[in-house]
């Protein structure tokens, strides 16, 4: 019998946002089918942990957790450059794949947005995404830091041995910043859609929301709430 392949590190971020009528709504997106890792499936923005994630560069572009505090979250079975990882790689996968930025300022406030900015960044996602600029490259570009405060910790997942492709994945929670928007499609996101998580769960029931059970669990637990500013209370989101 083989061996089972270590897991990869990951991070993903579920986003929310006020529902228009009552509640919160959480933002899923679909895999392109020919990805070979949940293609076809919803699930949230997310990918795996870079090298880069972990250097002092990067490390040294955060803000609102030290990273004693983020390994204390995580485990202590990180390194306190891992642990710190795994916050950078959620703040910079959710850019990467579908435009939002969970930043601060030099001065350590939230990032402000407005149209020339909302341009800018633009552009600047553009060249990420051709790879002619790395995150921490960009943000120190841009005079921003990762925001680590504007996350929190909400669970954590990994592949069933029995896969040859296995993940070990944190997953983050953060509402989505005031004057951003999702980027509807990208590389990585055939389809985003805006659900409550109650509503998403009946598409699920019905096969017309196709997911693995890590995303299915998260949308149970967050259907026992009945605002976003309870679920900023209960897990503490800056």
């Amino acid at each position: 019998m083989s061996e089972a392949r270590k897991p990869r590190l990951a991070a993903t971020v579920i986003l929310l946002r006020p529902a228009e009528a009552k509640g919160f709504e959480v933002f899923l997106t679909r895999r392109p089918d020919g990805m070979p890792f949940l293609g076809g499936m919803y699930c949230y923005p997310g990918g795996t942990l870079s090298k880069d994630d972990c250097r002092p560069a990067a490390l040294a572009r955060t803000v609102g957790r030290t990273p004693q505090q983020a390994r204390q979250i995580i485990g202590a079975e990180f390194t306190l450059e891992e642990a710190t990882g795994l916050w950078i790689a959620a703040v910079r996968e959710v850019f990467e794949e579908v435009g939002v930025l969970l930043a601060a300022e030099a001065n350590g406030g939230k990032m402000s947005m407005d149209a020339e900015r909302a341009a800018h960044l633009a552009e600047r996602h553009a060249e990420l995404s051709a790879k002619s600029l790395n995150f921490t490259e960009f943000l120190a570009r841009e005079k921003l830091y990762c925001d680590l405060a504007s996350l929190s910790h909400f669970s954590a997942w990994q592949t069933p041995a029995q896969f040859t492709m296995r993940f070990d994945t944190r997953f983050f929670i953060a509402a989505l910043p005031e004057g951003q928007t999702p980027l509807s499609t990208s590389y990585e996101v055939a389809h985003s859609i805006w659900l409550t998580p109650d509503r998403a769960m009946q598409m699920f029931n019905r096969g017309e929301l196709p997911m693995i059970f890590p995303t299915f669990a998260s949308l149970r637990t967050l259907a026992d709430f009945d605002t976003l500013e309870s679920v900023v209370r209960e897990f503490g989101l800056g």
